[in-house]
């Protein structure tokens, strides 16, 4: 994924909007400054790539790393280095750090939920909505995919999705035929997603759909919408279930034969720990 300058301008510009007062109070802005970024805790690495961005906005530059995004880092491993003046890394310091550490924190989570739902079932995914934090969506995006992830319609601009809300409006004109009779007039060339909220509905739904969005079900209707699914002459829809899926239930319900677990489950995820160092040169580099 590609950043702007401006989006990083925009990370700089949120935590030093008029300068470091306590940097250049203490007059030491001109001096000689070394700067180190190690995991603390293990943790799958993202967005280190924006992070040294970061410090080369400021003015700074990398003498190490970073290290890339979607690499697992057990503690004390090296993630980035830098030298420049004190001004320059403490502006960047915070930004740097921050960033790497939700970032970070997202793609650890991601990667657990990956590797819990594929020791049960090795071709599943796992994609991730767009219910992030206002304003980090771009960078959010990022680390979900570091994590092993994948993205499911970050925007409303991206796909075709007929919620029970949408068809309400087609009530008495038809329902869902009416509905999807225009959708097929105006976007014939698009995968069709539909959300269903039983198992008769989505049984229902199986011969229109490209893909089956079951939404809260239990493992156990999962199961069963699966199964029903996989019996269909020719096949039938991508069955992608969504709603409470995290860390304690994702081998249940990868186990339920659903070709795709939907879960905004990372987003909330404990930042990881990242240590910096940041001080003088040492004697033998000054």
């Amino acid at each position: 994924m590609l950043f702007s300058d401006a989006e990083i301008d925009r990370l700089v510009a949120e935590d030093v909007p008029f300068g470091d007062l306590t940097t250049d109070s203490l007059g030491i802005g001109g001096r000689a400054a070394v700067m180190t970024f190690t995991a603390r805790s293990p943790l799958v690495a993202a967005c280190t790539e924006e992070a040294a961005r970061v410090v080369l906005h400021c003015g700074g530059r990398l003498t190490a790393g970073p290290v890339a995004s979607g690499t697992r880092c057990p503690p004390g491993t090296p993630l980035m280095a830098a030298e420049g003046t004190a001004a320059a890394l403490f502006a960047a310091w915070k930004v740097a750090q921050n960033l790497i550490e939700w970032a970070s924190g997202i793609a650890t989570a991601t990667r657990e939920l990956v590797d819990a739902a594929r020791a049960v079932n090795p071709a599943i995914s796992i994609a991730c909505t767009r219910k992030t934090v206002p304003g980090t969506r771009r960078f959010s995006a990022k680390a979900i995919r570091a994590g092993g992830g994948v993205l499911h319609r970050l925007g409303l601009s991206e796909t075709i999705l007929l919620f029970p809300e949408h068809q309400a409006f087609f009530a008495g004109e038809g329902g869902i035929e009416a509905a999807l009779r225009q959708l097929q007039t105006a976007v014939p060339e698009r995968t069709l997603v539909i959300e269903v909220k039983g198992v008769d509905e989505a049984l229902a739904a199986a011969d229109r759909a490209d893909v089956l969005q079951l939404e809260k079900f239990t493992p156990e209707q999962v199961a069963e919408v699966a199964v029903a699914v996989r019996r269909r002459p020719g096949g039938g829809p991508v069955v992608a279930a969504a709603g409470g899926i995290g860390r304690g239930n994702v081998a249940v319900y990868a186990a339920t034969g659903a070709d795709v677990l939907v879960t905004s489950a990372p987003y909330t995820a404990r930042p990881s720990e990242v240590q910096v160092r940041l001080g003088p040169p040492p004697p033998s580099q000054a």
